[in-house]
């Protein structure tokens, strides 16, 4: 099983970018897609990003298609999301997930997951 820690979390404002890391250890990290998921508050977990370990094509959920872009390093088993115009709405916990190596899964199935990092966005 990948075991994954997020980094980069922190406290910004409405329209401020922030960049969040994950790196990824025990896998074949070129095997697993990566996805990025979020939780607000008092909410349930959403899908937010994913890259394909098979092309490396990027999908991204509606609400922050244009603004966040998902990007790895297979040399350095990181996997990043990166955030441009954070609004208030992006305020949540937000983690890292793999799935199982060569799966077809994007936006659900993931088979390992992170701690998770905080990311408040005020207006």
């Amino acid at each position: 099983q990948v075991h994954l820690v997020e980094s980069g979390g922190g406290s910004v404002q409405s329209g401020d970018s922030l960049s969040l890391s994950c790196v990824a250890s025990g896998g074949y990290f070129v095997a697993h897609t990566m996805g990025w998921f979020r939780q607000p508050p008092g909410r349930d977990r959403e899908f937010v990003g994913t890259i394909s370990w098979n092309g490396g094509g990027t999908y991204y959920a509606d609400s922050v298609k244009g603004r966040f872009t998902v990007s790895r390093n297979t040399a350095e088993n990181t996997v990043y999301l990166r955030m441009n115009d954070l609004r208030p709405e992006d305020t949540a916990v937000y983690y890292c997930a793999a799935t199982k190596p060569y799966s077809g899964a994007l936006y659900s199935g993931y088979a390992s997951w992170g701690p998770g990092t905080q990311v408040t966005v005020s207006s």
